[in-house]
């Protein structure tokens, strides 16, 4: 039986996560809670807290496996996060659901594979969500960046407004969309010479978020100290 415990367990994510621990077989619910719950008898945590909720998770574990799907931390608090790889295993991912992982991946082929076609990243989510553009966004957007070689930091273009002059070949426009009770929807364009490629994904419910990270929480335990992916997870 693995013994979990979610933090940030009364936002949206963390109440799902901890009724599809609840239900599972070979879990058990052992803390729940957030800024100061003990979580020492839990194996593995899995955070779905606001920023900067996993930095202050991080200095009560004791080297547990961490799995946290927290975006809109600022580069201290990063730094912080990543640096609990060299207490104990972890799982940051900007999201869980396995069809938008593929979707990571199949966005730097296209990339790499189509390197004159400009890029445009469209994302949207519930007009509650606290930052922008989403954490998933940035990772296409990253993962783009790497496979043509370019700087993210200098080629990345939020929305566009006023003369903004001719588009450059390779900078990546970025747009965020925020209404209503959206899950989580990402496209990614591809514009060409007489046709587009589109490249998206609709997530309809957040279980298949919350699914995910439990799915990375069984494959955590028992892993040794150190940085994972979710690839890693998805690849057995």
């Amino acid at each position: 039986m693995i013994r979990v415990g979610i933090h940030g367990a009364k936002g949206r994510m963390g109440t799902l996560v901890c009724q599809l621990v609840s239900q599972a077989q070979d879990m058990e619910l052992v803390s729940a809670g957030g800024q100061g719950t003990d979580h020492s008898q839990a194996q593995v945590v899995i955070d779905f807290s606001l920023a900067p909720g996993p930095v202050e998770l991080i200095s009560g574990l004791q080297g547990q496996a961490l799995v946290t799907g927290c975006t809109g931390l600022n580069p201290a608090q990063t730094a912080a996060l990543q640096a609990y790889a060299d207490r104990g295993p972890l799982i940051w991912a900007s999201n869980f659901s396995s069809g938008m992982n593929l979707l990571f991946e199949l966005a730097s082929q296209a990339a790499r594979s189509l390197p004159d076609y400009h890029l445009e990243i469209v994302e949207m989510h519930h007009g509650l969500k606290q930052d922008a553009p989403s954490g998933s966004a940035l990772t296409l957007a990253t993962g783009c960046a790497q496979a043509r070689g370019v700087e993210l930091e200098t080629q990345l273009r939020h929305g566009r407004h006023g003369h903004t002059g001719q588009r450059s070949g390779q900078e990546i426009g970025m747009h965020a969309l925020r209404g209503g009770d959206v899950a989580g929807e990402h496209t990614l364009y591809l514009a060409g010479p007489g046709e587009r490629l589109m490249l998206g994904h609709l997530a309809t419910s957040r279980t298949a978020f919350a699914g995910g990270a439990i799915r990375a929480a069984r494959w955590l335990v028992g892993k040794q100290v150190g940085a994972y992916t979710m690839g890693q997870v998805l690849a057995g």
